[in-house]
């Protein structure tokens, strides 16, 4: 069924978000860190994982690797797109919304917790890649191991953001 894996995706992070929220005080900053590092190297492997599957390929006994001009460009006109549409602005006027539309305009932490939260589990690689695969594809691989990171890193940031988080 394709949108599964959104689905589970939103779900993880919505009940990561409750849980953070609901016993966050109980999280030492200890485990916070340890959570955050282990989500941080897992997304790195997976990750390059990932790239190196598609940029490396072995023919006649010898590893070639291509694509890393592709790397490039994308990174570059990602980044230049972002700053012509002024992407982290945007992002920043949504949460400043959703604050006050929540009932939120009080919270002084509700729009930072918000913009870390949303860059950190909306725009990323598996993400994007996630939910092409899942939509297109009816594959949910993807989505289901960033559901889990998510689910960790959501239940994270708001235990030490606030509520924010959560409509990431």
């Amino acid at each position: 069924m394709p949108g599964l894996g959104t689905i589970v995706n939103i779900a993880a992070i919505v009940v990561g978000g409750l849980l953070g929220l609901l016993f966050g005080n109980k999280i030492g900053k200890g485990i916070q860190e340890t959570l955050t590092a282990a989500c941080g190297v897992s997304t790195m492997f997976l990750g390059t994982a990932g790239a190196l599957e598609h940029m490396l390929t072995v023919t006649d006994g010898h590893l070639t690797s291509g694509g890393a001009m592709l790397i490039i460009v994308s990174m570059a006109l990602g980044g230049l797109i972002g700053a012509l549409v002024n992407l982290d602005g945007n992002i920043e006027r949504f949460g400043a919304w959703l604050r006050n539309r929540t009932g939120n305009g009080e919270d002084s932490r509700f729009l930072d917790g918000f913009v870390t939260a949303s860059l950190t589990v909306c725009v990323g690689a598996m993400a994007v890649v996630g939910s092409i695969q899942d939509g297109l594809y009816a594959d949910h691989s993807t989505l289901f191991m960033k559901s889990v990171l998510d689910f960790m890193m959501v239940m994270v940031l708001t235990a030490s953001m606030g509520k924010g988080c959560i409509f990431s």
